[in-house]
């Protein structure tokens, strides 16, 4: 599906189709984060009793479960499917999206619900990174970081809408409504996947065994790293930023929404930035990006006693956090090869390890007693280290080009 062959129209029908299904993902994997009081609440109800930090520690398992089903589900997914039309795979991996999260809303008990965030979270990164593969093509040569950024924009609008909204009706009418909606929403993604994304094959000589070749490029495992890593630095605020606000603010839970508002508009607003900066100069936008997070993180810390200074900061974590995810996309894009399908996808699986490891850091500084600023320093040091991974990955790409260039030389 490219220009040349499909009108505009249609191809914008068919990336609107795809952004719908990136906001339910967005949705879901984050809403999760605003409600997770009322979760341990309601799930862990002695646990609760007897301390809240240790029930919002154990609660935030959810967070980590549903990262751990896209950390499984990304590889294993995409290589089976990259032989098969990528039109038909969207439908399924929305279908699979609908059918698990409809499960969280019924299931009675905190493990049964942490199983169906497990399954919920498998096709994520299959989804994206097959839909990151359609947006390219439909933007062209030298604009891959766009493309990768329009999808992504249903993830960034969903925490500027979705997730808000999500945690207001799951602190009016319980946590589960939240959920409804996520499946409404990946129920209306299936229909016009089904509508509007037309045939687009996939590729028949790929099997799976050659997809995960891509795993024998040691770019792939730093540029990964830097994604588990570094991104995990925001994740270590975002999945408790709830009682950052209510805690150590000192605000109402009526304020949360709003502040999930404000982090959603900054993460918007990053991802259109660095889908651009990220088609300008790769390299600088990744090491800037991460050296911000770092910086605005430390600051967080530090200032978040006060509602103010900390609304403002959110925004600022929001939108590096976003100059990231096309930056890293790309990134691995680059370095893969010939194994698009699987690079595409498997970056998700590192993004989410970041998920899983701030979200359980977070959780651990929390239940130590390090009070829930904690987060936000064990996401300075996350970041610094990714950082620190970028530049050797760089380092090392640099020291292996130029005997090349003397070779084209001589």
């Amino acid at each position: 599906m490219n220009p040349s062959t499909e009108s505009r129209g249609a191809a914008k029908r068919a990336l609107l189709s795809l952004a719908i299904g990136s906001f339910g993902i967005g949705m879901t994997e984050f809403v999760v984060m605003g409600l997770l009081p009322d979760i341990a609440r309601d799930l862990l109800p002695t646990v609760w009793e007897t301390s809240a930090e240790d029930a919002l520690g154990q609660a935030g398992w959810l967070i980590s479960l549903y990262a751990l089903g896209v950390v499984v589900g990304a590889p294993t997914i995409a290589g089976f499917v990259a032989r098969f039309p990528r039109h038909r795979v969207m439908i399924g991996l929305a279908l699979a999206l609908t059918v698990f999260n409809a499960l969280t809303v019924v299931l009675p008990s905190f493990e049964l619900v942490g199983a169906s965030r497990f399954f919920a979270g498998l096709p994520h990164g299959a989804f994206f990174g097959i839909g990151a593969l359609v947006a390219a093509d439909v933007m062209g040569p030298g604009n891959r970081a766009k493309g990768v950024a329009f999808i992504l924009t249903g993830l960034t609008i969903a925490n500027v809408v979705g997730v808000p909204l999500g945690t207001f009706l799951g602190q009016q009418w319980g946590w589960r409504a939240a959920f409804a909606v996520v499946t409404l929403v990946f129920a209306l993604a299936t229909l016009c996947i089904g509508l509007f994304v037309p045939e687009h094959a996939g590729d028949p000589g790929r099997t799976m065994r050659a997809e995960l070749g891509v795993f024998r490029i040691a770019q792939v495992w730093l540029t990964l790293a830097v994604g588990a890593i570094g991104f995990g630095g925001f994740f270590a605020v975002y999945s408790y930023i709830a009682p950052l606000v209510t805690e150590v603010a000192g605000s109402p839970a009526w304020a949360v929404p709003i502040v999930l508002v404000l982090m959603g508009v900054g993460m918007t607003v990053g991802n259109l930035v660095g889908g651009h900066f990220a088609d300008i100069d790769l390299r600088r936008t990744l090491l800037i990006g991460l050296a911000s997070m770092a910086l605005v993180l430390v600051l967080l810390a530090v200032l978040s006693f006060w509602i103010v200074t900390l609304s403002v900061l959110v925004v600022v974590v929001g939108f590096v956090s976003s100059v990231l995810g096309p930056t890293i996309q790309t990134r691995l894009m680059d370095v893969a090869g010939d194994n698009q399908s699987i690079a595409a996808a498997v970056n998700h699986s590192g993004l989410n390890i970041g998920n899983s490891l701030g979200a359980f850091l977070g959780g651990a500084v929390i239940a130590t007693g390090w009070g829930f600023a904690a987060p936000a320093w064990t996401g300075a040091a996350l970041a610094v280290i990714g950082l620190a991974i970028a530049v050797v990955s760089y380092r090392v790409q640099a020291r292996q080009t130029a005997p090349e260039l003397v070779s084209a030389r001589a």
